[in-house]
Parts: C-alpha cells; structure tokens; sequence
C-alpha cells in the first residue's frame, strides 16, 4: 500500500508519472480515497474553490456518423431526430446568458445542415452577449476551424474517446484516428483552447489505454478533459457490453488532474447516470466544471446519447438553480468568469 501512496505523493508533487505508474495506480484500489482526496488538494491548490458553469446548447441530434456506442449513429431510426434554426440557438443563447451563464457550449452531431455561413451567423450574434463560446461539432477542415475563430469560437471540444487507433476505428466505423489527430493539431495551431477526452469502459478497452490516453492528453497539452463511463444503449450494437465502472472512470479523471493541475476538468452528467451523486463525487475528486443543459422541451430527452441521461425532464431555469444548490452545500462557490484555463508555471 505505502507503494501506490508513495506514486499518489509523486503526481501530486512533480506532477508527472510514466505508464506503469499509471497502470498501478488504476489496478489498485487501496488508496482510492487518497488518489481523490490528493486530486481534490491539488484542483483546490491550482483551480481554487470556483466551480465554472458552461450552458449547453444540444442544437441538433442528426450525425452522419455510426459510432457503435452512440445513441445518434446514423443507424439508429428508433430517435426522433430534430434540429434548431441558428435563430433558436441564439435564443436559447440569450436565455442561458439571463440566467447567469457565462460560457455556452454548442454542441451536436455530425449534421452537415449547419453551412459555414450559418455558424458565422450563430457565433457571431452569441458573441454579441459578451459569453465564452465552446463549440463541440466534429470533425471539420482547418479552413472551417479558423472561419469560426475569425467569427468568435473561443473553445473546441472534440473527445477523442480512445487512443488506441485500432480500437478507436472499430468503435467508429469509417472513420480514421489520424483524421482525428489531425483535428486536435489543427485547432491548438489556431490558438483554440483545446478540450478532449475519453469514454471508460469500452469494450477491448485496457488499463493500459486508458493509461495512454492519460498521456496523450498531457502530451497535447489539452486545456479542458472529459471523461465518463461508457453507458450501453439499447439501440446500439453494443447494448448488450457491460459498460464503463464509475470509480475507474473517477481514477482516470483523478489522475488527469495530478498530471495537469491547471486544466478544467467537468463533473460529467455521465457521471451522474451511474450514481446519483455523482457530478458532487467528481467535484470532489479534481472537478472545476459543470455543464448544464439549458436546451428546452423535448428536445432535452431527444439527445439520447445513452440511456438513464439525468435533468432531461427538468427546466433550464431548474438545473441552474439545482447544480448551484449543490455546488454551494460542498463548500464551493459558482464562478463569475468566463473560465478560461490559468496556466501556471509549475
């Protein structure tokens, strides 16, 4: 036991551990409260006590993608599928910013609709509100990335799910890793802050992966990670897998943490569909950030990523109010900002 206290003590000092220390760390479950507890010390040390709320906007649920383990993979004709004009993202937009949103994350499928003029449009009039804008849709050409640079896009988010490029491109069907690499180049050449991440508990999926891609989110030097368990849905090809374990998913973003103290790292709603306190348990475990829904309607149950997703009956209005009772009863304070990552020399 004094072994793996002895490599948490390491990352939280020097911030730096190699694969096998990584691979150790996530096969032994002695110390997994001081792994957290350690995880936790450090967010509070480099991140403060703020936690950074980000409002999103789930515009569209059609994806000319087949990832296998996707409830929006292009085969699946059980989702009713729906898409927002640019008039309707920017209201909701406007919504989220009354109710005290400082960051709004667009995010959808793969949806080929949505022409660079469109987004031009959208990005622009939702930069007017004076917000951070994430934007979350994909694979695109880097004269794309920068057009909606040039229009105001502050962040991109595009997970790279698994560095494992044969098992990346059998969950992904059609599709290449390098192709995905090349996305992450070209956005962090383009001066984006860069977020990706990974799914726990893929099926093939090794502690070595996960330790790889601990890693590779270190070697990018990633600004924003998220990770969360892998939850089967019903109407994929993978609805029989066992699916991802919430502690392990916990570990992973834990010793991401260690590794790159300054990032911001959400609390997942993934999270929370496995235990019902869970986007708590993983502030408390190296989160600084929470994402929630302020889509309206139907639309909330229509982005059927995998089952059990939590608030999709609820209100915006509601979620706001309900995540900052929450982030207030563990001590914590919601932020002011606009939450861009503080690089801190270490």
């Amino acid at each position: 036991m004094n072994n793996i206290l002895d490599l948490i003590r390491k990352a939280e000092q020097t911030h730096i551990l190699d694969k096998n220390e990584i691979v150790r760390l996530l096969e032994d479950n002695s110390c997994n409260e001081e792994l957290f507890n350690a995880a936790d010390s450090i967010r509070k040390k480099y991140v403060g006590d703020e936690v950074h709320l980000r409002g999103l906007i789930e515009f569209s649920n059609i994806c000319k993608r087949n990832c296998l383990y996707c409830g929006l993979r292009s085969s699946n004709s059980n989702v009713r599928r729906y898409r927002l004009t640019p008039d309707e993202i920017i209201d909701l937009a406007k919504k989220a910013v009354d109710y005290g949103y400082k960051t709004i994350v667009m995010q959808s499928g793969e949806d080929e609709y949505y022409t660079l003029d469109m987004m031009k449009y959208i990005i622009y009039n939702i930069k007017k509100l004076d917000v951070a804008l994430t934007l979350s849709i994909g694979e695109k050409t880097i004269e794309e990335y920068k057009e909606y640079k040039d229009a105001g896009a502050d962040r991109y988010l595009i997970r790279i799910e698994t560095t494992d490029k044969k098992l990346y491109e059998d969950m992904d069907p059609g599709m290449s890793h390098e192709e995905r690499m090349r996305c992450l180049s070209d956005l962090r050449s383009l001066g984006y802050e860069v977020g990706t991440g990974c799914l726990v508990g893929l099926p093939g999926q090794t502690i070595e992966s996960l330790a790889n891609d601990i890693l590779f989110f270190k070697e990018i030097e990633a600004d924003m990670i998220g990770i969360g368990p892998f939850i089967p849905n019903e109407d994929t090809p993978l609805k029989d897998a066992k699916g991802g374990d919430f502690t392990l998913s916990l570990k992973v973003m834990a010793i991401t943490r260690l590794l790159m103290p300054d990032i911001n790292i959400p609390a997942t709603t993934a999270m929370e569909s496995l235990n019902k306190n869970g986007r708590i348990i993983a502030l408390k475990s190296g989160a600084n950030v929470v994402m929630p829904n302020v889509t309206e309607g139907e639309y909330r149950k229509l982005y059927a990523l995998y089952p059990g997703k939590i608030c999709t009956g609820d209100t915006p209005a509601h979620c706001r109010g309900c995540i900052t009772g929450k982030i207030k009863s563990i001590g914590r304070v919601v932020s002011e900002a606009k939450g861009f990552r503080v690089k801190v020399n270490m």
